[in-house]
């Protein structure tokens, strides 16, 4: 007769009396004694974090939690406004849009700024100098490469991300503010010598850094962003319940389309 199959996990397991999470009785130990953000730190590492850490990764949920109008927040409305049947698909449909360009940016900067941590033949720069000096020549070969820096520049805050000087803030008074940061910051300081122009250094861009140096996994930085927008994305929908825009936007797409003629796709465009 075969063995019946085992499935171990640290993480939620029930018996007929109880439920045990990450060793802890979870109605016991957990329900009323341990905070909703310390519980998310604690699932992803299995290690119970220090406050310190603690308050930092807060202030990154906090940070990433909502921005306002941005796509992910308009097409969780419009996807409410098509199905309010559907609270998970007006949700899920926000959370999609998390890439490149908006949440994902988190993960996005802490893999960049790991990566050329990892590179480096030595120990790590141990002041301001030797890390404009690294930041300097990553911003170069990033230049000649001709890609984009993670975590440079901000479509609103043109003259700099509130949420940045904030979180690096928090980060030196709980004495986290390691080499991930250290980079980011340098990165800040030397790129108006390379690229001829300055740019801000993004709240989602500061955010992966400090996860980064909070030594969570680099491919769930872009979860841990999802995870605090999805805060927001409640919001969202509790504001559309109250004062609704959706129907708005959707009427002033549809009401204000022209008709023009067919533009032919051709193999050049693929270039383009």
């Amino acid at each position: 007769m075969a063995e019946t199959p085992e499935y171990p996990t640290a993480l939620g397991a029930s018996s007929r009396e109880t439920i045990m999470l990450l060793g802890h009785d979870l109605a016991k130990d957990v329900m009323g004694e341990v905070g909703f953000g310390e519980l998310a730190f604690w699932l992803a590492t299995q290690r119970r974090p220090a406050p310190g850490e603690t308050r930092v990764f807060e202030a990154v949920l906090a940070a990433l939690a909502d921005h306002g109008f941005t796509p992910t927040a308009i097409v969780t409305r419009l996807t409410y406004l098509s199905a309010p049947d559907s609270v998970q698909g007006a949700l899920a449909a926000g959370l999609l849009g998390g890439g490149s360009r908006f949440l994902g940016v988190t993960e996005d900067t802490g893999r960049f700024l790991h990566d050329v941590l990892t590179s480096v033949d030595g120990d790590l720069p141990a002041d301001d100098a030797g890390w404009d000096a690294l930041a300097l020549r990553t911003v170069q070969v990033e230049r000649e490469a001709k890609r984009f820096v993670p975590g440079l520049g901000h479509h609103v805050h043109k003259d700099g991300d509130p949420r940045t000087p904030r979180l690096m803030q928090i980060a030196t008074e709980e004495g986290l503010f390691g080499p991930h940061l250290s980079l980011f910051a340098a990165i800040g300081r030397v790129h108006p010598e390379v690229l001829g122009k300055t740019l801000p250094l993004n709240g989602a861009g500061v955010c992966g850094a400090a996860l980064a140096d909070l030594g969570l996994p680099l491919q769930l930085l872009r979860g841990f962003a999802l995870l605090a927008r999805t805060a927001g994305l409640i919001g969202q929908l509790a504001e559309e319940l109250r004062t609704p825009v959706g129907n708005e936007i959707f009427l002033s797409v549809d009401l204000n389309n022209r008709s023009v003629a067919p533009d032919p796709y051709t193999p050049e465009d693929r270039h383009g």
